[in-house]
């Protein structure tokens, strides 16, 4: 074994927690390094968050395109060249791993290209990627191990050799028959994004609504929507077996009503996420594992182990790279003498489909089964005039205001610059303002946000 070297700061993983967490520790004088087998930055830049964006960016475009008559544009023949819209994901990633590589070098933080286990407490065996081993030890360890696609135990699903989102963003060809297995935020951004470009897309889900988590008034504009640009949705079905091989031919049989098979040349499986934790030693390192494999930490990001962290996915935060970003924040702010925890955030979510899902809060289905009475609001994004201007009337607003005062609990929105939208409710709600600081509000004309002042009007009298 090699000789061991030390650090003060190890972090086993590039993504967005982890890193910042290095750099920052590097930047205050700390000796800090992070390990990476492969993606520089983490999943968000490179295969995830930020190329799947791109990409449905480029169907949007498309979708444009296709539909320019209806802004009194006139075009000529349009063509989907997949191999240029691959070429602009890349571009982008190449320049953000540049970015990074940067903010390694200006932050001190040594970057560590390697798979890493562990060999003992607090203790990582590097292979290097260019050949050698490294040991490093930690006196203090951050786990920031991620997730991956999970492929369901589905007989000959595997042997299918189905497309996770990773390798549908890598595709510079155009699926004749995309189907993707799983009704959620990936599955439906993917499904509608290839559908823009020009292939035949189905989707089979296993629950009774696509975007499980939502209230079913959302699931529902969702399915009138992919309907609407040709998208065929299974719902409440049972795969029995899959046979053929993804890019060449592949059938699903399913079980409905009565059996049947749904023919198509690509599988794209979607169906959740799995923690990165098997096979790296974390029985070695005095870590211990939840039922569902991912890391155990306290509400501090602790683990069972003395001075080791988890971060992220692999520690069982919601999913998205703001909250793993959240989770560096909690964890830098301990070591300095702070007392953050992870519980009670207001974590906001968005899916970005056309038009997008954002949602910060309580759902009604959450106030519901946990007893919280709420006076609901609801508005149709055809009622906020800036819809109106840009042909965006798809969707509307929803906010769930605490029946016993003003306090607004949750906010949901199907339209047009969702997200944007949701970030000023969600700002309201983190400043404690009631909800009628937003009624009242002298929100710009015409804009989406304008619409808060309508919906919060709408709130029942107690």
């Amino acid at each position: 074994m090699s000789q061991p070297e030390h650090f003060e700061m190890l972090v086993l993983g590039s993504g967005e927690g982890g890193k910042y967490l290095a750099w920052h520790m590097a930047k205050s004088g700390h000796r800090a390094a992070v390990v990476e087998r492969k993606l520089i930055g983490g999943s968000c830049p490179n295969t995830n968050c930020l190329p799947s964006k791109n990409e449905i960016w480029s169907a949007k475009v498309a979708d444009l395109v296709h539909h320019a008559d209806r802004f009194g544009i006139v075009t000529g023949s349009v063509a989907i060249d997949m191999k240029r819209v691959l070429a602009r994901k890349r571009d982008m990633v190449d320049g953000l791993i540049a970015m990074h590589l940067e903010r390694y070098k200006a932050s001190g933080a040594e970057l560590i290209m390697g798979t890493g286990r562990f060999v003992a407490p607090k203790t990582i065996e590097v292979k290097l990627t260019d050949g050698g081993t490294r040991v490093l030890t930690g006196d203090r360890v951050v786990l920031n191990l991620g997730t991956h696609a999970t492929i369901p135990d589905i007989p000959g699903l595997a042997a299918a050799a189905p497309l996770t989102n990773v390798e549908t963003l890598e595709l510079d060809r155009l699926p004749d028959h995309l189907i993707v297995l799983g009704g959620g935020y990936v599955g439906l951004e993917l499904a509608q994004a290839y559908r823009r470009f020009g292939s035949r897309v189905s989707i089979v889900e296993a629950g009774p609504q696509l975007a499980g988590r939502e209230d079913s008034d959302v699931a529902v504009a969702i399915l009138e929507m992919l309907r609407d640009e040709g998208i065929v949705v299974h719902l409440g079905v049972k795969v029995l077996r899959v046979q053929g091989r993804s890019g060449e031919a592949v059938s699903l049989q399913i079980r409905t009503a009565s059996d049947q098979a749904i023919e198509g040349s690509d599988l794209l499986v979607a169906a959740g996420r799995s923690p990165n934790t098997d096979g790296i030693g974390l029985d070695l390192a005095g870590v211990a594992l939840d039922a569902r494999g991912y890391v155990a930490v306290n509400d501090r990001l602790e683990t069972s182990a003395p001075d080791v962290w988890a971060i992220g996915e692999a520690a069982g935060s919601p999913q998205f790279t703001h909250v793993s970003f959240d989770d560096f924040r909690i964890i830098s702010a301990n070591l300095s003498g702070g007392n953050r925890a992870k519980r009670d955030r207001l974590v906001p979510y968005c899916m970005f489909t056309d038009p997008p899902l954002a949602r910060v809060g309580l759902s009604e289905g959450e106030a519901q089964r946990q007893g919280i009475a709420v006076r609901v609001a609801k508005l149709p994004i055809a009622a906020v005039l800036r819809s109106r201007t840009i042909s965006e009337t798809r969707g509307f607003m929803k906010a769930l205001v605490e029946a016993g005062g003003d306090h607004i609990l949750g906010f949901t929105m199907i339209g047009a610059d969702a997200g944007e939208v949701m970030t000023v409710v969600q700002a309201a709600m983190l400043a404690g303002m009631p909800f009628t600081g937003l009624r009242d509000a002298i929100i710009a004309h015409p804009t989406m946000a304008e619409g808060l002042g309508a919906l919060f009007s709408n709130v029942p009298a107690r």
